[in-house]
């Protein structure tokens, strides 16, 4: 009784939160200074803390599978979501195709970003003795028709313009997660269904969503690379917009999965109040 106390206060604070308007409408903006002013933070932390290895378990059990970490747990609000209030696997099926769509998207710029990597970088092979050094740094000589894996297998340095997907993939699934779980404030205050399961799912979503704030400033403040964190930053905010503020705009169709939380804000409650409640997270969005 006392765990299901806390699990409905913490849930409903957090989803308090998240389904504010301010906090809707500048939650973009917000992740935006942090990516620009993140990277200073390298003048202040520690190149000796554990956050400054890429070895670390964070990075290496939640960073590398980030879009599946995403996908699990906002996949599974947002089907449980749906199916408890419409019992309709068609629309449950359609609000989980947006994050398909955002998927499709960001394997989409991936390749394109490995395509623009491989095409306007070089292989550089490093010169560590001889009369060639220095200053203390090796000479690098051209190593032609090497494409990037191969030159980072043979140990050889790859120079070349570049795009931090890390960045990108966290700016992206933030900016998701924040969209996808903004439904539930409203959906709790027309006296939706709300179990624990629902609950439980929707407070692991939030979780993620302050890990991968915390794996942001991490990753912008150990391992700075300017700017290709910044267009990384701008990619998946980009991303987002043309997503959530552009394409789902237009309404469920064939074509289009429409916004979060479309069809399911009218539960228990007056065809006024629920009109109202749409009206409100559709002017959010």
């Amino acid at each position: 009784m006392f765990l299901n106390t806390v699990l409905v206060v913490l849930t409903d604070l957090a989803a308090l939160l998240l389904g504010n308007t301010v906090f809707r409408k500048h939650f973009h903006l917000l992740l935006s200074v942090v990516v620009m002013i993140g990277p200073a933070l390298s003048l202040w932390v520690s190149q000796h803390s554990i956050f400054a290895k890429r070895s670390h378990f964070l990075y290496r059990i939640f960073l590398r599978s980030g879009w599946g970490w995403t996908c699990i747990f906002v996949g599974s609000f947002v089907f449980l979501l749906s199916f408890s209030v419409r019992r309709s696997l068609s629309l449950s099926i359609r609000h989980l195709s947006r994050l398909g769509v955002a998927g499709g998207l960001w394997l989409g710029f991936c390749k394109l970003l490995d395509l623009l990597e491989n095409t306007t970088g070089s292989c550089y092979e490093p010169l560590l003795a001889g009369p060639e050094v220095a200053n203390g740094q090796p000479l690098l000589v051209l190593r032609e028709g090497e494409s990037k894996s191969e030159c980072l297998k043979a140990g050889m340095l790859w120079r070349g313009y570049e795009v931090s997907e890390d960045v990108f993939l966290l700016c992206l699934c933030c900016l998701l997660l924040a969209e996808e779980t903004a439904v539930f404030g409203p959906y709790l205050s027309l006296g939706g269904i709300s179990g624990a399961p629902l609950r439980i799912l929707f407070l692991f979503c939030v979780l993620l969503l302050w890990l991968w704030l915390f794996l942001l400033l991490c990753l912008l403040a150990y391992f700075p690379q300017f700017p290709t964190q910044l267009l990384g930053g701008a990619l998946g905010c980009l991303s987002w917009r043309g997503l959530y503020q552009g394409w789902y705009r237009q309404g469920p169709s064939w074509y289009c999965p429409g916004r979060p939380g479309l069809g399911l804000l009218n539960t228990k409650t007056s065809s006024t109040e629920a009109e109202e409640a749409q009206q409100n997270h559709d002017h959010c969005n």
